[in-house]
């Protein structure tokens, strides 16, 4: 399996900074995307110590043996370990946000939302908190991976909002689950097996924002792995976006 990851961010010309923070890691199979939330520049300061924490548990460069892959176990624990990984590196990032505000009071109420993606063994290992998300583009239709930890969406999943009136709503951004400003997490993971032509993106709300699933399929439709991020980084703020917009693109080759 070969890979090749692009990517993308812009602040968008409504915004003065960029929360948003992304890693990519092709030798490791790592990928990575945070946008962060509070005030005084905080939220760039949450996002990029997420990226920085969870990326080092799932580089191996601080992965405890409780979490550490078992080469020699078979598939299902295999995939079980890595998704404990996920799940303890999420919580590592929570950890290290908490001691930050403990140093720097000014940034309390600081988080993040957090969308990762491993591949190993054929398959790709994704876990996510926020409503950043994970999309999987195969034989010219896109699926949504990732379901949204936010107020809205469970009001989608009760049946008392439509995902067109929902797009409408003020409260569209408040979150049931982030990174750091509630302590422990508690992400949602799933693992799919990976094939030849398969794309995946991770993306903030930035793109998920101002273009819904079907316009977001329509680009990628169009466009070529290597030219896709840029793409749809400018599609979003074309189409009236007005937050900070990272994609990160991932194509089995």
């Amino acid at each position: 399996m070969a890979l090749e990851a692009y990517a993308a961010t812009d602040p968008s010309p409504h915004r003065d900074n960029n929360e948003d923070s992304f890693h990519v890691d092709v030798e490791h199979a790592v990928f990575i995307v945070a946008d962060g939330m509070g005030g005084n520049a905080a939220g760039e300061v949450a996002s990029r110590l997420a990226v920085e924490a969870l990326g080092a548990v799932l580089t191996g460069a601080d992965d405890p043996d409780e979490t550490r892959l078992v080469r020699d176990a078979d598939l299902q624990d295999a995939t079980e370990s890595l998704r404990e990984r996920l799940r303890y590196g999420m919580n590592q990032a929570s950890v290290r946000i908490r001691r930050e505000i403990e140093v720097y009071p000014s940034y309390s109420g600081m988080g993040t939302t957090v969308v990762a993606l491993v591949m190993s063994e054929q398959q790709a290992h994704i876990a996510h908190v926020g409503d950043s998300r994970a999309y999987l583009y195969r034989g010219g239709r896109l699926t949504r991976l990732t379901r949204d930890h936010s107020v809205v969406q469970q009001e989608i999943d009760a049946g008392r909002l439509t995902p067109e009136l929902a797009r409408m709503v003020r409260h569209k951004h408040v979150l049931t689950q982030s990174v750091g400003a509630q302590g422990t997490v508690e992400p949602d993971t799933l693992t799919r097996s990976v094939t030849a032509g398969d794309v995946f993106i991770l993306c903030s709300d930035g793109l998920t924002d101002p273009m819904d699933d079907e316009q977001i399929q329509e680009v990628v439709r169009a466009t070529p792995a290597d030219l896709l991020a840029d793409t749809l980084v400018r599609e979003a703020l074309d189409r009236g976006g007005e937050d900070n917009v990272t994609i990160v693109v991932i194509a089995v080759t």
